[in-house]
């Protein structure tokens, strides 16, 4: 979620650029401004809570094949070869077509928790961002932290390419057996609350049951 200030002009409403305060804009410095006090852009010193907006994507979930989604990226849960396997990832890279092999081959292998970009071929999408979820092995090696770099590092490499509109599965619930309900929490709650261009978040369930508690865990 991003708190954007309204644009202002920088010789209007006292902008709090470096040096303002010692006039460095022209005029004398505004009375709002502060010494030593840098905005990372055009900002009001008179901003409030009327004058701020909440940016962040919206989000959806679906019945499904994540590989008919019509969205700028979908996320393939893949394992840290990249070069398939079952589930979600062979269902991908089978609709891809072989080109995706030969593009994942290039990646060189994805670490746990992190993500790589391919272009997705014969998909509806434009992008395949390939995330490596972590195994369930209790719940005391570290699970969640990696669940939630998942979900973290895949908007931040949809930044990265430009990509407005995602579509997750369910990262880690199947054959790497990680609870549905505390998974679904930490992709929800990691999505909400990571800063992100992406407009739009689809969580695509092939399973109802899945389906199910997501709808619950947005509507928490």
């Amino acid at each position: 979620m991003v708190l954007l200030c309204s644009p202002v002009s920088p010789r209007a409403r006292g902008f709090l650029a470096s040096g303002v305060a010692q006039g460095a804009l022209g005029g004398p410095p505004h009375p709002g401004a502060q010494s030593g006090v840098r905005a990372l852009g055009p900002c009001s010193a008179s901003v409030g809570p009327r004058t701020l907006r909440l940016v962040a994507p919206a989000l959806e979930v679906a019945l499904g094949d994540i590989t008919a989604e019509h969205v700028h990226a979908l996320v393939n849960a893949a394992n840290t070869s990249l070069l398939g396997g079952g589930g979600v990832d062979g269902a991908i890279h089978r609709a891809a077509g072989p080109a995706l092999l030969e593009a994942c081959r290039r990646l060189n292998g994805c670490a746990y928790g992190d993500a790589k970009a391919t272009s997705a071929y014969e998909l509806p999408a434009q992008f395949v961002i390939h995330t490596v979820g972590p195994v369930w092995s209790g719940g005391d090696h570290g699970e969640a932290r990696l669940l939630a770099s998942c979900y973290r590092r895949c908007l931040e490499v949809a930044d990265e390419i430009g990509a407005t509109s995602v579509a997750f599965p369910a990262i880690s619930t199947g054959a790497y057996r990680y609870p549905v309900a505390e998974a679904t929490h930490i992709a929800v709650s990691t999505v909400r609350a990571t800063i992100t261009s992406v407009e739009l978040v689809r969580f695509v369930c092939f399973d109802a049951a899945v389906h199910e508690q997501y709808l619950r865990e947005l509507a928490a």
